[in-house]
């Protein structure tokens, strides 16, 4: 299935996944995820991408244009809430360290400067209701973080059993209820008890006259991509909870997270208010889990 890509069927060097706007063919969304190993290094130029580097597990420093941060990172995805660094277009970026790192980024015109954020700062949302309750980290959002010009990106945390991306929605028309965006999901799934491997699902279907069918076991390290069509839900198994990052970008001159639920489904909304959110939620925050 050209839509899901499966851990390692993209690496490439240090790199365990590597989406480019042309090997999804689109034009604006991308995704690296680097490997270091103790004491490792990695220097590369974002050419025409604005990025934002993300510990998925590990710490790092990253150094651009002058400016060194040090990003306290993390044991894993289900640990805690990460530090991030937004690098700019046209720069040269070191990443030193050791772990797996998000290079998410996206095709822009301007060049900012570069950012650093701690975990302190990154707002978390938990959002839905009962089996459909979710923790969204939301350090790359417009709300989030509004200095970058293309580039939408956040975590969203499932706890085993819940389902969220629900109800099913799209982006993929420019009107007042949507914007166009480019999406990529990338998963880890928290392994069982005894340390065996987890597994989640991930639905993507078509809307009139665009035609796409994704209903895909996802596992640890694997991807899923969404040029268009309703999209929803990721399920996460009973027993494992799930992790996904988004990265969002596209043409639209506002840059903005605006979707449409697919009327068959969108009615959930309406169930939510009032109701708690699964009782395990926050999964994480900027202190450690232990």
């Amino acid at each position: 299935m050209k839509h899901h890509l499966r851990a390692g069927s993209t690496a490439d060097g240090p790199y365990r996944l590597v989406i480019t706007p042309e090997s999804a063919g689109w034009t604006y969304a991308s995704l690296r995820v680097l490997e270091l190993p103790e004491a490792g290094e990695a220097a590369f130029g974002t050419g025409e991408y604005e990025t934002i580097v993300l510990p998925l597990a590990g710490s790092c420093t990253v150094t651009c244009d002058g400016e060194r941060y040090e990003l306290r990172g993390r044991r894993d995805v289900f640990a805690r809430v990460s530090d991030f660094a937004y690098v700019p277009r046209d720069a040269r970026v070191t990443v030193a360290g050791r772990g797996r790192f998000a290079l998410a980024g996206a095709r822009c015109a301007r060049r900012l400067a570069p950012r650093y954020v701690p975990a302190e700062d990154v707002p978390v949302e938990l959002r839905g209701a009962g089996h459909a309750s979710r923790q969204v980290n939301n350090f790359g959002t417009p709300e989030g973080f509004p200095h970058a010009e293309k580039l939408i990106a956040c975590e969203v945390l499932t706890p085993g059993g819940c389902w969220s991306s629900y109800p099913p929605h799209k982006h993929d028309e420019e009107t007042a209820a949507e914007a166009v965006l480019e999406e990529i999901y990338y998963f880890e799934v928290a392994p069982g008890p005894q340390g065996r491997p987890g597994m989640a699902y991930q639905r993507v279907y078509g809307s009139p006259g665009r035609p796409i069918d994704v209903l895909a076991e996802v596992r640890d390290g694997d991807a899923v991509l969404v040029p268009h069509g309703w999209h929803g839900p990721s399920m996460a198994v009973p027993g494992h909870d799930l992790y996904y990052l988004n990265v969002m970008a596209g043409p639209s001159p506002e840059r903005a997270w605006r979707i449409s639920d697919d009327p068959a489904h969108g009615w959930i909304r309406g169930t939510w208010p009032g109701r708690p959110v699964d009782p395990r939620l926050p999964l994480t925050s900027p202190k450690e889990r232990s």
